[in-house]
């Protein structure tokens, strides 16, 4: 599966690249230098992100990951990866990271979905950060409040289509 998905997304990149090439040389030759430059800024970062989530996977409590976010804690441990994941600061070397770590400890596929639902949605210290500086508070809380259902409708969704 891995396999297709690199494939299909490489055409998609060269398709794009020929419709570039046919377009503008010079745009072309722009884009693969920006493209370059942000590829050097990211490897590292997600490179340390592997790395350190191998290391947190390896300081969290080996006992209580499955007992709390385990697959068989439903909705308890549904609503502690919602609650962890709008928690959680840091961009997606961070969350992401995380996630794989309490993955490799014996969370849940669901509880992980839910996390990183959360996380993307609606993490408390994004909020405050930058959204509330940038738009009236009570859309901000609004738009969150109306996104609070949704890890647990891709945790239970995950779980009605198969086994994650």
């Amino acid at each position: 599966m891995n396999l297709i998905i690199d494939i299909a997304l490489w055409t998609i990149v060269l398709a794009l690249g020929a419709v570039l090439i046919l377009r503008s040389n010079s745009l072309f030759v722009d884009s693969l230098r920006l493209a370059w430059r942000e590829f050097l800024m990211l490897l590292p970062r997600i490179a340390i992100g592997m790395v350190g989530s191998g290391f947190i996977a390896e300081l969290l409590p080996g006992a209580l990951i499955p007992s709390w976010l385990g697959a068989e804690t439903g909705t308890g441990g549904l609503a502690l990866a919602t609650v962890l994941g709008a928690l959680t600061p840091g961009g997606p070397v961070v969350g992401f990271s995380i996630a794989a770590a309490a993955l490799k400890s014996g969370a849940g596929a669901p509880q992980i979905i839910a996390y990183t639902i959360a996380w993307a949605l609606f993490a408390l210290p994004r909020l405050l950060v930058f959204e509330i500086p940038a738009m009236p508070a009570r859309v901000v809380w609004l738009r969150a409040a109306v996104s609070l259902p949704l890890p647990f409708i891709a945790a239970w969704a995950a779980m009605a289509v198969g086994k994650p």
